[in-house]
């Protein structure tokens, strides 16, 4: 798709550290991502032709979002794209957990035939507890109850209960009442060992703890004392607050060893199918940006839409949000005998976001003068 829409794509197969992304990001037009990738204001610095960032993934924590607003630079993520993935991976890991399919499988390789019914239990009737009631958090909320389980969920903002789940008050209220404890928290900063030794505390005795968030949000440490003493059954962890930057690197963890916890690569989003909805979707973002300006869904500028007429130019200003600033760009065409066919504005905290078609020439003079507005951030004409 992106070969399609003109750019010339090179691609690597690991992350970059800041310093080398510093050296491939000068000429760069438009830069994609993964998890792992952080963009600092070091690396926006570095690249004065960046327009456009696409995290290949949910989360946009590792890209410095302040930093990119303040150069013009529109940022993209996959909010939706590997939901499903997600969910699907939490589904199998109650039940695994909940049945100890890990010990069976353990002992089994070992040549030991255990068949014994001991603390194995149909997930049917046992409660559910969801930290975080987005997309993800949603959906297996619903998937969870057509599996016969009692869904309760938190979330610090209202949101839509589904089906017949059950919002609670506080997140202690949710511990004490959930049997399976599962977080679909966002990577806000705040959000930093979210988790950790009184929360444990608080959670029902033998109950089973999951993560496939962000690693930072949980005191993992605590977890494994509160495993190794009995308390909580066992666990399912897909993301750790240091994660190897590539294949072949050694994993370290507190967790590992221990036989009742699931231990996945931060693989949650990790199928083909979700894969290449990521790719369909950051890509199409990229091109739609490119043609005509479009920032539906962008995560930092104004999500604007606007149909091009034919035969216009289109002006794509990114601009300071104070009072007058459309006044001040529009006093420019006006100067310059230029006539609007169409304009939309949308602002977002200090940023502005206007896109304007005009059918007149647009004179180097005229640019240069928009471009040396105290208001402009960054601008550019389409087609170019």
């Amino acid at each position: 798709m992106l070969h399609e829409t003109g750019l010339t794509v090179e691609s690597v197969d690991r992350a970059y550290d800041e310093a080398e992304l510093v050296r491939a990001s000068q000429d760069v037009t438009v830069l994609g991502i993964r998890s792992k990738t952080h963009v600092t204001r070091r690396v926006f610095e570095a690249a004065p032709n960046l327009v456009a960032v696409g995290a290949f993934c949910i989360g946009t924590n590792q890209i410095d979002l302040e930093a990119a607003s303040e150069r013009g630079v529109t940022v993209f993520n996959a909010p939706f794209s590997n939901t499903r993935s997600v969910v699907e991976l939490a589904l199998s890991e109650v039940i695994a957990l909940t049945r100890r399919l890990t010990e069976k499988n353990r002992l089994m390789h070992e040549g030991v035939w255990d068949k014994s019914a001991d603390g194995a239990h149909e997930v049917r009737g046992r409660s559910l507890g969801i930290v975080g009631y987005g997309n993800i958090g949603s959906q297996l909320s619903v998937l969870a109850e057509n599996l016969g389980m009692r869904v309760f969920f938190y979330d610090p903002v209202d949101k839509l209960a589904l089906g017949n789940a059950r919002r609670c008050g506080s997140l202690h209220e949710l511990l004490g009442a959930a049997d399976v404890v599962t977080l679909h928290v966002d990577g806000r900063p705040s959000n930093a060992n979210f988790f950790g030794p009184a929360e444990f505390a608080a959670m029902r005795p033998g109950s089973l703890f999951m993560n496939l968030s962000r690693g930072f949000v949980v005191d993992y440490g605590a977890l494994r004392r509160e495993i190794e003493c009995g308390r909580i059954a066992g666990a399912a962890v897909d993301v750790f607050p240091a994660e190897p930057r590539g294949r072949g690197e050694e994993f370290v963890s507190e967790l590992r060893g221990l036989p009742n916890v699931i231990l996945t690569p931060h693989i949650g989003g990790s199928t083909e199918e979700a894969q290449q909805d990521i790719a369909r979707f950051v890509a199409g973002k990229f091109r739609d940006f490119l043609a005509d300006g479009s920032t539906a869904m962008s995560v930092n500028l104004p999500g604007l839409v606007l149909p091009q007429p034919p035969d216009t130019h289109r002006l794509v200003l990114i601009h300071r949000n104070v009072p007058g600033a459309i006044a001040t760009i529009n006093g420019v065409l006006a100067d310059h005998k230029v006539n609007i066919e169409a304009q939309l504005l949308g602002t977002r905290g200090e940023i502005g976001y206007v896109v304007t078609d005009i059918n007149a020439t647009c004179t180097r003079e005229m640019l240069d003068q928009l471009r040396a507005l105290e208001e402009t951030i960054r601008l550019r004409v389409l087609p170019s």
